[in-house]
């Protein structure tokens, strides 16, 4: 397989030519699980494993290869091996922070073009958790597109699609059923030979099931989903990235019960553009949006032209984002704090040294 077919672009190929005179070759990563990879480059899949300088010079989770990354590393041909020695710069990234109370980043995708926020028009629908995902994927790099799966088990999916449209403002929706298999065309839109697209969504909302009917055959498992409550199962234990029959390139993902957020606030201005709107137009630029004469957002909610549960979301989302900051800065700060404590012990030993040879 040639590298243009996995994604490698000019971006990646001005970034390689560092590595050019160390003999080492360009790899995708097309499956990690746990920190162990499978990569695929010219020489075809190879296991590769982390080399101890990469894994002793490297910090933080978000530093280590995910799938979708470009990496530079040395082949073994004969053993169908290979060793990544750097990671190339990624143009775009959808990540979350990471489940538990450790402030840290989880790359759950990289170096993708689109994102597909897959939705469930069952039990699974909610604008809140969609309004969660548009706000992360904006701040990707990556273009989000919503997909409403599941078309045949909602006699309202246009309804639900006109409910979606007022809160994506400027995104692509599509309402299709998977299972039918109607609908799917549209997503030809976006796939094409050498862009990569990821699947993002909860376990159960189908994802698995589009990516085997774009590939034409059933090759990733697919449970069925309860009907109390549908909720799936994980189907995709993995994530993993495949090559379609027409060129494309796809990222399958587990599905996802938690989703706290990462980055900054640019994406959730694009997500509730209306309420910042809304905000600039209040009397005072101070107003807290309570009970102050001349609020917007207030006259707004009055009037019904703004949904409180939007307005709660905003706010919820708001809060975690700023969360985030503060808890990074807090850290950062402790890093350097912990570098600058070892330099000062440092420099005592070797003050100390220099003395008793005096």
């Amino acid at each position: 397989m040639q590298l243009r077919e996995l994604g490698w672009n000019a971006f990646f190929e001005n970034q390689f030519e560092r590595y050019r005179n160390q003999n080492y070759s360009p790899m995708r990563i097309i499956r990690e699980n746990r920190e162990k990879y499978i990569a695929c480059s010219e020489a075809g899949e190879l296991r590769c494993e982390i080399s101890g300088k990469y894994r002793f010079d490297t910090t933080g989770k978000a530093n280590f290869p995910a799938v979708g990354d470009w990496v530079a590393g040395t082949v073994r041909p004969g053993e169908m091996k290979a060793t990544i020695h750097a990671l190339l710069s990624r143009k775009s990234a959808f990540s979350r922070k990471v489940a538990g109370q450790i402030t840290d980043e989880q790359v759950v995708a990289a170096n993708i073009d689109t994102i597909f926020i897959v939705t469930g028009l069952d039990l699974n629908y909610n604008l809140r958790r969609i309004e969660r995902y548009l706000a992360m994927a904006w701040n990707s790099g990556a273009t989000p597109v919503i997909i409403l799966n599941k078309s045949d088990l909602c006699p309202d999916a246009e309804t639900r699609k006109r409910e979606v449209e007022s809160i994506a403002f400027g995104v692509d929706i599509c309402t299709l059923s998977a299972a039918q298999n109607i609908g799917l065309e549209f997503l030809n839109n976006y796939i094409s030979p050498g862009a990569t697209v990821a699947f993002l969504g909860s376990s159960g909302v189908g994802k698995s099931t589009i990516i085997n009917s774009l590939i034409g055959t059933n090759k990733l498992k697919v449970n069925e989903v309860s009907d109390l409550g549908s909720r799936g199962r994980h189907t995709t234990t993995h994530r993993e990235l495949l090559v379609l029959p027409n060129g494309g390139i796809v990222i399958d993902t587990p599905g996802m019960r938690e989703l706290q957020v990462w980055g900054d606030e640019e994406g959730l201005k694009q997500v509730f553009d209306d309420i910042e709107e809304l905000a600039s137009n209040c009397r005072f630029k101070n107003c807290s949006h309570e009970n102050e004469p001349g609020c917007a957002i207030v006259e707004a909610l009055n009037n019904g032209t703004l949904d409180p549960g939007r307005l709660e979301s905003f706010y919820k989302l708001k809060k975690e984002f700023s969360y985030v900051a503060d808890r990074q800065t807090m850290k950062a700060s402790a890093i350097e704090k912990e570098r600058w404590k070892k330099i000062s012990k440092i420099q005592k030993i070797y003050s100390r040294d220099y003395k008793d040879k005096l």
